[in-house]
């Protein structure tokens, strides 16, 4: 049996964390959240594309458009599309998701296929999820202190884009890319799911405890 295939079908830890010669693999459960989160996000940013472009047409036209995720005063999908941290790089936010959401399904369809990156790839991965993670993470900060407005679909491209950056990392430390002690990485193995159960909640968090004066009327 050839190196390679004793990699493959072997479950130790050791072996997890020797990089494979001829690339990598990803495991079917990260393949799924991979492509599901492409879909997802991809889904978000052609809605709020499509909305905006409706938005700019109603406005050429003279008219008013009340766009259907616009809920209230606090969920109000219109007043984030409209704000200035809507086109940060002077372009709309969501034309990066229509670039970055399909690679992500393109990806999962090739390890899918049975295809395995080399570390290099596997690196470049990680780097645009900390790209998305840290850019959503600011959109957060913007959303909720200074437009004082939350779009439910910019919610869900922060989910998914964290989704994919977090098991990203688990899939990298699980195989020896990214080197950790090895508690840690046990620890990461096990629990894997409290740091985005936990980041979520803290989002949760802050948009209720911030937008509090208007739940408790609602109430």
């Amino acid at each position: 049996m050839t190196t390679s295939a004793l990699d493959e079908t072997r479950t130790d830890g050791e072996s997890e964390q020797r990089p494979a010669a001829d690339g990598i693999a990803a495991g079917k459960p990260f393949t799924w959240l991979l492509l599901i989160s492409g879909a997802l996000g991809l889904l978000a940013s052609f809605v709020i594309t499509d909305d905006k472009f409706r938005l700019l047409q109603a406005k050429l036209d003279g008219k008013t458009l009340h766009l259907s995720c616009s809920l209230n005063p606090v969920i109000s999908c219109g007043d984030v599309m409209q704000s200035d941290q809507a086109h940060v790089f002077g372009f709309q936010n969501p034309i990066i998701g229509l670039a970055a959401f399909p690679v992500l399904m393109t990806l999962a369809m090739g390890m899918f296929a049975g295809a395995r990156y080399k570390p290099w790839f596997w690196y470049g991965l990680q780097a645009g999820g900390l790209f998305g993670v840290c850019f959503v993470s600011w959109l957060q900060y913007q959303t909720i202190y200074n437009i004082n407005a939350v779009c439910l679909w910019c919610c869900l491209a922060w989910v998914v884009t964290i989704a994919t950056f977090w098991y990203t990392a688990v899939h990298n430390i699980k195989h020896g890319l990214i080197k950790v002690p090895a508690k840690a990485r046990a620890l990461v193995l096990e629990f894997h799911w409290v740091v985005p159960v936990l980041w979520y909640g803290v989002i949760a968090m802050l948009i209720l405890v911030h937008f509090w004066y208007y739940w408790k009327t609602v109430i």
